[in-house]
């Protein structure tokens, strides 16, 4: 039986709590958290009569758009590689099973990789990510990982990468790009690039697997996180040029013209418009990108003071925190698992929160995945202002939501 998706049924969870008057501090779900910008809006609104069936891959306009836009980044790119779908966890899935082969993954990551894997008829292949970053499996461990994989009867021929990361918040070193991209290369796999969150790193620029293994890396990315757009699933891939990515594309069309049609059409007047970079919706990101980065280190400085391990942020609006340090006293509140970390943060302190499980982490394991981007406010106006402001942190309903996490923490990790 296929499962609720966990990130979805947490989510939902946490809003009918909140529904029902409960006061909840929602960490528990990747939504960006921020409005609709008046321009994209309006973009959207003039194209609501477009209401007829398009090219399955989308329309020469938006692919033209999205070529344009990988062409910015470095990575020059013909429309004709481009595929647009209602958002990028359908492309994902797609190649899932377009793709010959089993599916490695590194641990922990994305909930729905592996579930995906799973409709497909799939094995996964867990490899640990390395200390400094996940998003990939450890270089050291994947060839032996493989080896071993396919003494036990399995196929490997598909490498999922996410950089930057969902859970971890880090963005994977080049070196350590560079070295799955290479094995991958030994081994034959195929590699699967989910770059979704690029747009919103912190500071440094996240490598990408393209630029090592071009001919035979899928770059797949979307608007639910950059723009803040989830709920217009938007999503788009990138087929490498040449011709492995020439006989992988009718294939996805295929999966595509069968399972979604083609991408909403006024959904495509409003990729367009964005993936041509206007300088407003490059100023939003930008804006997006500081306030994202900047609640993201306050909660982590919550965590890390209440003794937990945790990697700094580096991308998105992610943190990873590692409860190990503090097990003694979790314990003496009966917790020793993460899932019992979460169902307790809950239901005693009001903190949602998704276990390390969920991620394929080992279930006694400590370990939860926290997403800020709920914390900006609970209305647009709220929003907005968190964006605006120079002290985000200061505004009261953001500090308020700090409070509570560090009444919460504290009571759960004092000692006695």
């Amino acid at each position: 039986m296929t499962m609720h998706s966990a990130t979805l049924a947490v989510d939902e969870a946490l809003r009918a709590r909140r529904a029902a008057g409960e006061k909840v501090l929602h960490l528990g779900f990747g939504e960006a958290g921020l409005p609709v910008p008046d321009p994209v809006a309006a973009v959207l609104a003039a194209a609501a009569g477009r209401n007829g069936y398009g090219a399955v891959a989308g329309s020469a306009e938006t692919r033209e758009a999205a070529a344009g836009w990988f062409g910015r980044r470095g990575l020059p790119t013909r429309p004709e590689q481009v595929l647009f779908a209602p958002g990028s966890k359908a492309l994902l899935f797609a190649l899932l099973a377009a793709l010959p082969g089993d599916v490695v993954l590194p641990c922990p990551a994305w909930v729905s990789y592996a579930a995906q894997a799973a409709l497909a008829g799939k094995r996964v292949i867990s490899v640990p990510i390395p200390a400094r970053a996940g998003g990939v499996p450890d270089p050291a461990l994947l060839e032996q990982a493989l080896r071993d994989a396919r003494a036990a009867g399995a196929d490997p021929g598909i490498l999922v990468l996410t950089v930057p990361d969902n859970p971890t918040g880090t963005i994977a070193r080049e070196e350590d790009v560079r070295a799955v991209c290479a094995i991958a290369d030994r081994h034959g796999l195929a590699v699967i690039s989910d770059e979704i969150y690029a747009e919103v790193c912190h500071s440094a620029k996240a490598p990408s697997a393209v630029r090592h293994l071009p001919g035979r890396t899928v770059v797949t990315s979307g608007l639910s996180k950059s723009m803040a757009l989830g709920g217009w699933r938007i999503g788009f891939a990138r087929v490498p040029d040449g011709p492995w990515g020439e006989g992988l594309l009718p294939e996805l069309i295929g999966v595509a013209s069968e399972v979604w049609s083609s991408l909403a059409a006024p959904m495509q007047a409003a990729a367009a418009h964005i993936l041509a970079d206007p300088p407003e919706v490059l100023a939003h990101i930008d804006t997006a990108r500081r306030l994202h980065a900047t609640v993201a280190r306050a909660v982590h400085a919550e965590f890390t003071a209440a003794g937990a391990v945790c990697r700094p942020p580096e991308a998105g609006f992610y943190l990873y925190p590692d409860f190990e340090p503090v097990r003694p006293a979790l314990a003496a509140r009966g917790i020793g698992t993460g899932a019992e970390l979460a169902a307790v943060l809950l239901a005693r302190h009001g903190v949602g929160v998704l276990a390390g499980e969920a991620f394929g982490d080992a279930p006694g394991g400590l370990r939860a995945r926290v997403a800020t981007s709920l914390l900006y406010g609970e209305s647009d106006a709220e929003r907005w202002a968190a964006l605006r402001s120079d002290d985000p942190l200061g505004l009261p309903w953001i500090a308020a939501s700090l409070e509570h996490l560090r009444a919460a923490l504290g009571a759960l990790t004092a000692p006695g």
